[in-house]
């Protein structure tokens, strides 16, 4: 079985993404254990306080190292070979390869982030800082999501058909996915190719290789 934590001062927002479609049908199969752990809860002062001001001044707040940290220790304490991600707008980008390689480790632990970011001394306590672009969420939550989704579908048995996550986009270096089309043959006066009512197999697959290529280069 694949672990999944998630730290995050929001534990609530899994609640509804995990308990529909693909997400809930892996849970239930025993193929994926998720668990959130809130960051809160180990906050030591009366208030329980996670964020705090950033010294040298500036707009928004920081979370504190302290309770994110001990979050890190208790998931580590709980699964001592997970992998531990930050998910932040400064780390590596997240790709499908990337996905590929989370899924061989026993499990992952995503940390979300919340206020103007993570006190910088916290990226000495994970394995991987990762984005999912260039561009600026409310917090960790949405970005684990996508993370856990993706991982998801690639464990073995999720999907009705194991060729489905083999031949998505970006499974071959990079490339996106070919047009797809199903019935009707002819809607609106737009037409099915007509390749693929051939049924020439092997020109299916050379028209759906240069659609692919064609379409990588015109929007990557």
């Amino acid at each position: 079985m694949f672990h999944a934590q998630i730290l995050t001062l929001f534990p609530e927002f899994f609640d509804s993404p995990l308990s529909c479609s693909i997400p809930k049908r892996a849970i239930a199969a025993g193929i994926v254990q998720v668990e959130t752990i809130q960051i809160r809860d180990f906050a030591t002062d009366k208030h329980h306080s996670v964020d705090d001001a950033p010294y040298g001044g500036g707009p928004g707040m920081l979370m504190k190292p302290e309770p994110v940290v001990a979050s890190i220790r208790a998931a580590r304490e709980q699964h001592p070979d997970t992998h531990v991600v930050m998910l932040t707008p400064s780390g590596s980008r997240f790709t499908q390869a990337k996905a590929l390689e989370f899924i061989e480790k026993p499990g992952v632990t995503l940390l979300c982030g919340r206020y103007e970011g993570f006190d910088e001394r916290i990226c000495n306590y994970v394995d991987e800082q990762i984005s999912l672009g260039d561009y600026v969420l409310s917090g960790g939550e949405p970005a684990a999501i996508c993370v856990l989704d993706a991982l998801i579908r690639l464990l073995p048995g999720v999907l009705g058909s194991p060729e489905s996550a083999v031949l998505d986009s970006f499974s071959e270096e990079g490339i996106l996915d070919w047009p797809h089309y199903t019935r009707p043959e002819n809607f609106e006066d737009k037409r099915v190719p007509a390749v693929l009512l051939s049924g020439n197999h092997a020109a299916i697959e050379s028209w759906r290789r240069a659609q692919a290529k064609a379409r990588s280069k015109n929007r990557r």
